[in-house]
């Protein structure tokens, strides 16, 4: 009886070992070294190839210069994910965007790419803002204006506010977490739910940062794959 129970405690242990080591793992997006595994969109760098990077790695992190303004665009396409980004903005407050299921670039205004951006300016963390991509909400009308004026391109109204204000003080780090499974997207600033859509318009695609007009420190920029959104955080 005994060898029977050892031999019963040491299968349940291997089983229990074998479904830890099937759990999801985070994989950074920065190596604090280079930019490897990511590529340059900058508009004015066409005009001058002289023309500074805005995206550079200082102290281990990924550091967004402000200008010229642009985009850095993942190498690889991701979908199903956790998406985590610690950051903050040491100069005062500032303005950036994390682009969602990025693809065609320079698809409005001739500097963005078409995707869902998360929004990152001081006092709108958490906003959608829609670049020839959608997504719906709840309370869309009360949170998007008028429907007949909604749209993904210049001159509709494109941005969703954000359910409540999670920021922290300017210059203090903060934690952007962002849940993209199928057609869904879940979006936490410091622990606290600011934004969820559904029936987006796309599924997958590149993760894109902005450079626009302020610089911006990314301690961490973390993915790790998922199969269903977390219900609560």
């Amino acid at each position: 009886m005994m060898k029977f129970n050892l031999f019963m405690l040491s299968t349940i242990f291997l089983f229990l070992s074998c479904n830890e080591d099937k759990q999801p793992v985070a994989q950074s997006l920065i190596n604090g070294t280079d930019l490897s595994g990511w590529h340059i969109d900058v508009p004015a760098m066409d005009i001058n190839p002289d023309t500074i990077n805005p995206f550079i790695i200082r102290d281990g992190m990924l550091v967004t210069l402000g200008e010229p303004i642009g985009h850095i665009i993942t190498d690889e396409e991701y979908e199903n994910y956790r998406l985590e980004v610690e950051y903050r903005f040491p100069e005062g407050a500032g303005n950036g965007g994390v682009m969602l299921h990025s693809s065609t670039l320079r698809a409005v205004n001739d500097l963005f790419p078409q995707s869902l951006e998360v929004q990152m300016m001081h006092e709108n963390v958490g906003d959608f803002w829609c670049f020839q991509e959608d997504i719906t909400v709840p309370n869309m009308e009360k949170r998007r204006g008028p429907k007949e004026k909604w749209g993904s391109t210049d001159g509709t109204l494109r941005n969703i506010k954000k359910l409540v204000d999670a920021e922290n003080p300017v210059g203090e780090w903060n934690n952007l977490v962002i849940e993209c499974v199928g057609d869904e997207v879940k979006v936490w600033l410091n622990d606290t739910l600011v934004n969820y859509g559904y029936n987006c318009t796309s599924q997958k695609g590149k993760i894109a940062l902005q450079s626009e007009g302020s610089k911006i420190e990314f301690k961490r920029v973390d993915i790790t794959p998922i199969t269903e959104i977390t219900q609560t955080y």
